[in-house]
């Protein structure tokens, strides 16, 4: 799992007892060894900035100094917290798809798509909760686009419910759960 170190860089803020709400506010800048609190400051937010050295060699760093010096660190680290769907391949395509002893699902996408992004975790979900019913694979039309042409998708999100081995229902468009549950019970 990658980490990305983010740090925190020097703001100006306002005071809390500085003009009224009507009038423009000035910044102030703090050089109190005990920070925004002792000097009744809010923080102004102008962004982050990402560091390029990692969070470990920086502890080091600041370790073997004689002097410590305490930095505040936000370190953010992305997780995969959405199921992403497997994908399915023009060489995949026959084991994973035709030959499949269960029915299968395929969600009909590209990356640039949004209307595919916004209905894959409505997929995902699915293919959870009709685990050992039903498979569920996505296909990149973009890098696929043989499959694409040979079951006729013109528009995408597409899905596709196959059983033994033959295309049974067609699903076009970022539609709702219910709409696809009832293709889904159809075949399960």
């Amino acid at each position: 799992m990658a980490a990305t170190v983010i740090e925190s860089f020097a703001v100006p803020c306002r005071s809390r007892a500085a003009a009224p709400a009507s009038a423009p506010r000035a910044s102030a800048s703090f050089s109190s060894p005990l920070g925004r609190r002792a000097l009744g400051l809010l923080p102004q937010f102008s962004g982050l900035r990402c560091a390029s050295v990692p969070l470990k060699v920086k502890l080091a760093a600041v370790a073997a100094r004689s002097r410590v010096v305490r930095r505040g660190a936000v370190v953010c680290e992305v997780q995969e917290t959405a199921v992403q769907l497997p994908d399915v391949t023009k060489a995949t395509w026959q084991s994973l798809v035709l030959d499949s002893s269960v029915p299968v699902l395929i969600d009909f996408w590209a990356p640039w798509c949004g209307p595919c992004r916004m209905i894959e975790p409505t997929v995902a979900k699915l293919a959870k909760v009709y685990e050992g019913k039903l498979k569920c694979y996505k296909l990149n039309t973009d890098e696929n686009p043989d499959i694409a042409t040979q079951y006729g998708i013109r528009s995408i999100p597409t899905m596709l419910i196959f059983k033994n081995g033959e295309k049974k229902d067609t699903v076009i468009g970022a539609v709702p759960e219910s709409t696809l549950v009832t293709s889904i019970e159809k075949f399960v």
